[in-house]
């Protein structure tokens, strides 16, 4: 259904020019991206030419599609406002800025808590599905380059002269910010075990309108304001990374930035690194190898000299996933052979972050292999996967399963087709155990590979035990 307006959108006549699509060519992106949100649209040339022509607006999730449809040709983001949808919703502007003065920055954060809790509780996807698409790697260039320049506020304090909100100002203390701290921890333990899909993972949103969002909004010295934006950034990044795990790319995207404001407002920064890791991660699992690269140093370069030598191992193996994707080996081997290094150098008494604690030698390992597995080198995936499946533990159940996986393609990729296959069976049964979007990929990917082994027994007996895992909602 469509809406008309006065006279042609001269807007998004104009962006189409520019972008060089055609109508026919923005119909077919705009129902592709609805596809891959479980959308069934069926525009056509004649559909965009009275979008332009007559100033049509079409109804719930397209106007989104669209700008995200352009924003993929121009490699950029494109808001509504540019093509002259303006008036169909402001949601996707929410979370994408990053303000220079902290008290907009607490209002750009606050702000994506609420419309993530209406997206919530939305009965069809919400608001995210509605923003199907419309992640864009180009978003992450002013927050990286500003957090560079000035991975610090000077002050945080703040007052609150008025109610904001509902009842009075908060006077913010230590034992509130020790709360926050205690829910990103449990938060963090849920999600390896259960996936960021699970019901208790999916508190974290919650907690940030709820509890963050009125101390934020509170007032507070400097003291403690910091430490008030640092636990905050632990929220919002890991609602960002549980996002990602269940495959929603562009609500991650936007808590990304967010909790890398917030720990530029904390002056933390190695957490500001650790955003700037997981941005480099989600570029690299979507296929942005060189963007990726850059999030990952612009995370080392301003750590040198301030992060634990565990905190410098991780960013190095994120930047060494980040070459691998992009296809340079000699990179990705020295990235990978600086983060080995500064791992021996880790010891116990050092004074790592909390949010560290899952990073260890069989981390190291899971992550070397998916290196070599994106650089085609079988041989030495098998060899880190023996490592990091040396130990499986109950605690980090996701990584387990996602491990198995990455096992099982070394063996078919070495001819191993029963091996690969005995792994494969064992990664299902991980997978069914969680809900996490990412391991399902991985599931698919895996099944993809063995598709010229699809009248096999085995393969057909794994296909079957996939079954109810592939056919699960999102």
């Amino acid at each position: 259904m469509s809406r008309e307006q006065r006279g042609p959108n001269e807007k998004l006549g104009a962006v189409l020019a520019l972008a060089g699509i055609s109508n026919a060519g923005l119909a077919r992106r705009v129902n592709d991206l609805g596809a891959q949100r479980g959308l069934t649209l069926r525009y056509d040339k004649t559909s965009v030419a009275r979008w332009v022509s007559k100033g049509m607006v079409p109804q719930g999730a397209a106007p989104h599609l669209i700008a995200a449809a352009i924003g993929q040709k121009l490699g950029r983001p494109v808001p509504l406002h540019e093509i002259g949808l303006a008036d169909a919703d402001p949601a996707p502007e929410v979370g994408l800025a990053f303000p220079r003065d902290v008290g907009q920055a607490v209002k750009s954060a606050t702000e994506l808590y609420r419309l993530d809790l209406a997206g919530r509780r939305a009965g069809s996807g919400g608001i995210w599905q509605s923003l199907a698409g419309s992640f864009a790697v180009s978003a992450y260039a002013t927050p990286a380059s500003r957090w560079l320049i000035t991975p610090a506020d000077s002050s945080v304090a703040r007052e609150a002269h008025s109610a904001e909100e509902s009842g009075a100002p908060l006077k913010v203390g230590h034992s509130d910010v020790q709360k926050l701290r205690e829910a990103a921890e449990d938060a963090r333990r849920w999600d390896s075990k259960y996936g960021g899909g699970d019901w208790r993972s999916s508190m974290v949103p919650e907690c940030l309108r709820v509890e963050a969002a009125p101390l934020l909004l509170g007032s507070y010295s400097d003291e403690v304001g910091r430490a008030l934006f640092g636990a905050s950034a632990e929220l919002t990044r890991l609602a960002g990374w549980m996002a990602f795990d269940t495959g929603q790319q562009e609500a991650a995207q936007r808590y990304y930035i967010q909790a890398l404001r917030l720990a530029r407002a904390a002056a933390d920064v190695p957490l500001g690194g650790y955003v700037l890791a997981s941005m480099s991660l989600q570029a690299t699992y979507r296929g942005f190898g060189d963007e990726g690269v850059d999030l990952a140093q612009a995370a080392l370069e301003r750590n040198r000299g301030l992060a634990t030598a565990r905190t410098m191992s991780f960013f190095r193996l994120v930047e060494a996933r980040a070459h691998a994707r992009a296809g340079d080996a000699q990179a990705a081997g020295a990235a990978l052979k600086a983060a080995e290094g500064w791992l021996e150098r880790s010891r116990e008494g050092d004074n790592d972050p909390s949010w560290l604690g899952f990073y260890s030698y069989d981390r190291f390992a899971a992550d070397a292999a998916e290196c070599y597995r994106d650089l085609k080198a079988p041989r030495q995936v098998r060899r880190f996967t023996e490592q990091a499946l040396s130990k499986p533990t109950e605690e980090f159940v996701r990584s387990h399963g996602l491990r198995l996986v990455v096992s099982a393609v070394a063996e078919l990729e070495s001819g191993n087709l029963d091996a690969a296959c005995e792994q494969g069976v064992r990664a299902v049964e991980v997978a069914g155990r969680i809900s996490s979007a990412r391991t399902t990929e991985y599931v698919k990917d895996l099944l993809h590979r063995l598709e010229p082994y699809g009248d096999e027994p085995r393969v057909v007996e794994l296909r079957e035990r996939a079954r109810p895992l592939l056919m699960a909602p999102a």
